[in-house]
């Protein structure tokens, strides 16, 4: 066989092989689903909220087009300065071929391919730099559950990205204490998981020398306003527990309350002082929670009460209140499983909008001790 029937060989194995999948997708379902998510991403992305209430007010014609209109314009700004006159001179040659019936069309046609190739390129690349960033991240990040007499413990994040802005972290502390850490840094994607990156390396570099959590808190404070961006900052809570104790120390700075979950339902403890970052000035306070055989607490990110569906629901705080409010006595690890189910078949095909992150401790009967 010649070199060139090889490649053409090749060529029709590929093209099959990509035909096979993309009839496989149109079997399962995905690519309507696909699609729509998309189409909602692209909108959400270029279209601001002034213009989305602007929107609401039209008709269903007048939105269509306005919505087309808003998208387009959003692109095309979004554009570097050549890429913009790339995309003009592809039109206006588009434009004079379907008005004269010359072949501009056509080269028109190849010059806003080029331009797709150039923005594809930069994805590839980005994605690439992103995965090699969530490849570093996940190392850093402890690879088990860690182990303390006296209570069950269960560890859960999953970013909505290809690197996630949630910290989820334990260290030993000595005298067989253990610290436990669950942070959310404002925003998302590289910026917030460097910032959590660098609470994580903080808070295990104090840690160890510091006893006293509210001075733990306010040293990595010092450090995170010093060091990092201006107006960025990070809800925090760091716990300690110590083994055969059945009381959990805590500071809350600026995240949701804890929840105890105990014998007679649900209590939603103190809330707790300002966030990370906010103020170098910022003090904290030390909390305690007494727990009873079987009793858990729950430590969430804001990625759980605020995971939307396609139509931009919240799951929101009432219905994980319920949802957890009657589960004293389960294990961690399954109200963990039965959190993180009830959030997926709320959100369904939709995408994940943000980091989902959970702590929970159960303090274990004597018997089990």
């Amino acid at each position: 066989m010649s070199t060139s029937q090889g490649r053409f060989k090749n060529v029709i194995n590929d093209a099959s092989r990509y035909t096979q999948s993309v009839i496989d997708d149109f079997a399962k379902g995905d690519i309507p689903d696909s699609l729509r998510r998309d189409f909602r991403d692209t909108y959400d992305f270029y279209v601001s909220d002034e213009e989305r209430q602007q929107l609401a007010r039209m008709g269903n014609f007048q939105r269509s087009v306005f919505s087309t209109w808003y998208i387009a314009r959003g692109l095309f700004l979004r554009l570097s300065t050549s890429r913009r006159l790339l995309v003009l001179l592809a039109v206006v040659l588009a434009w004079g071929g379907v008005t004269d019936g010359g072949e501009d069309t056509f080269f028109g046609f190849i010059m806003l391919l080029f331009v797709l190739g150039l923005e594809l390129k930069d994805k590839t690349e980005a994605r690439v730099e992103l995965q090699e960033g969530r490849a570093v991240q996940l190392a850093i990040m402890p690879v088990s559950i860690p182990e303390l007499d006296g209570w069950e413990i269960w560890m859960h994040s999953t970013p909505a990205n290809d690197v996630g802005g949630d910290l989820v972290d334990h260290l030993p502390l000595g005298d067989g204490r253990l610290g436990l850490t669950l942070g959310d840094v404002a925003g998302k994607g590289l910026p917030a998981a460097l910032m959590a990156a660098k609470l994580q390396a903080t808070l295990r570099a104090i840690a160890p020398d510091v006893q006293d959590p509210a001075v733990r808190a306010e040293k990595v404070n010092r450090i995170i306003r010093r060091d990092g961006l201006p107006n960025m900052f990070i809800s925090l809570l760091h716990a300690d527990i110590s083994p055969r104790s059945s009381s959990v120390s805590y500071v809350n700075a600026g995240h949701h309350p804890p929840l105890l979950v105990h014998e007679n339902g649900l209590t939603e403890l103190e809330r707790g002082d300002a966030a990370i970052g906010l103020s170098i000035d910022s003090r904290f306070r030390n909390h305690s929670v007494e727990m009873a055989s079987d009793d858990l607490l729950v430590i969430y990110s804001d990625g759980v009460t605020e995971a939307r569906n396609e139509i931009g629901r919240f799951f929101s705080d009432e219905r994980f209140l319920e949802l957890v409010e009657h589960c004293h006595g389960m294990s961690a690890p399954s109200l963990g499983g039965r959190i993180i189910d009830a959030v997926s078949d709320f959100v369904q095909t939709a995408r994940q909008s943000d980091d989902l992150s959970l702590i929970i401790l159960r303090r274990l009967p004597d018997s089990s001790l």
